[in-house]
Formats: structure tokens, C-alpha cells, sequence
């Protein structure tokens, strides 16, 4: 499955879904951001049961208010529109999935 891009218009949506939901927030400029970025798309191809969405927090303020972004790369976790885990900083590809399989 491909990586969603994630606004406030279709967030609902994707928090309502019955998959495990993945987020990654992220900024164009964010270099860490840019390193993790290949990893989010390779998991998105790789695992067509999780719905891996990226939201651009310059453009996208209020959902990386919501979900308290502070730094970025921020990494999200989400089943039955509840976040089960969170983390902040670029990760190789077996911590990200450690952390969805959490």
C-alpha cells in the first residue's frame, strides 16, 4: 500500500480505520526527516495491513499540535483511533517496527 498524505480533511478517516495506523510527521527541510522517510515507504510496501499516513507539520499545524509534536521526525502509532506508541527521532527500520508491533 502507498503512504497517505495526511491532512486535517482526511485524518478522521484514517483515525476511524480498523488497520493499525502509522504516522510519520516530518518537514521538507528536516534532514533526520529525509533519512527516515525511504524506511516509512518501504514499510508502507511491505505491510499492506498498516495504513502508513506522513503529515507535513509546516503544513499541518493543528494536527501536529494535537498530537503534541515537538521535534520531528515523530513517529506515531495508532489502533482504534487510540495512540499505543510514540517516538521522536530518526530510527532504523527494526525500531520502527518494534514500535508498531508494540
Amino acid at each position: 500500500m502507498s503512504v497517505l498524505k495526511v491532512t486535517k480533511d482526511n485524518f478522521n478517516d484514517l483515525k476511524n480505520s480498523d488497520k493499525t495506523v502509522l504516522l510519520d510527521f516530518y518537514a521538507d527541510w528536516c534532514g533526520p526527516c529525509r533519512m527516515v522517510g525511504p524506511i516509512i515507504d518501504e514499510i508502507a510496501q511491505e505491510n499492506p495491513d498498516i495504513l502508513v499516513g506522513k503529515i507535513n507539520v509546516d503544513e499541518q499545524q493543528e494536527l501536529a499540535s494535537l498530537f503534541s509534536v515537538m521535534s520531528i521526525p515523530t513517529l506515531v502509532v495508532m489502533r482504534n483511533g487510540e495512540i499505543v506508541a510514540k517516538s521522536m527521532g530518526a530510527k532504523p527500520k527494526a525500531a520502527i517496527m518494534a514500535l508498531i508491533e508494540s
